[in-house]
């Protein structure tokens, strides 16, 4: 005896197979949600060029690279001289809030240290200066990427010891 068995009864089971594939196919096709989270990338490091010391002063470099002294601080090589920058990105076009605190120490390498006061910062293209509490929207493309100069000052005592300076100072960048 032949017994033949038929597909027939399968077809069901096999349609909603393809149908649960066809599901996975059509649910793996959505786009993936925008960045929610800030990316803050410092790119330049805030440079105050070569200076002498002949009394109490300060050297100054601003948002925009340009250097200024007082007192008895006299600045040789104008050319080095750089603002911190920034590069921030965040997406749908959040505000960012700046904080930062007043002054920082910085050691230099033979001992001794400088006060660094923080100063104000400007976004690239902008008219708007920030300072600590400042707030500033960012582009609502997810690829834009906002470029923040910070300038500074250094408190530079009569007694300040040859060296070279270096430190870092905290910025915060807080999305709302």
């Amino acid at each position: 005896m032949i017994q033949i068995k038929s597909n027939i009864n399968r077809l069901p089971h096999m349609l909603l197979l393809a149908m649960s594939f066809l599901f996975i196919t059509i649910s793996n096709a959505q786009p993936g949600l925008p960045q929610r989270e800030i990316t803050v990338v410092p790119t330049q490091p805030m440079d105050f060029g070569t200076f002498y010391v002949t009394g109490a002063g300060s050297i100054k470099v601003d948002f925009q690279g340009i250097v200024s002294t007082t007192g008895g601080v006299i600045s040789v090589n104008s050319s080095s001289v750089t603002p911190a920058i920034f590069e921030i990105k965040l997406c749908q076009g959040r505000t960012v809030t700046l904080s930062n605190i007043y002054s920082v120490n910085i050691n230099g390498s033979n001992g001794g240290q400088l006060e660094l006061i923080i100063g104000e910062a400007k976004r690239d293209g902008l008219g708007e200066v920030l300072t600590n509490g400042s707030s500033f929207a960012v582009d609502t493309n997810c690829t834009f990427t906002t470029i923040l100069r910070a300038g500074g000052t250094l408190i530079v005592p009569a007694n300040a010891v040859q060296g070279v300076y270096t430190g870092i100072f905290p910025m915060t960048f807080t999305q709302q």
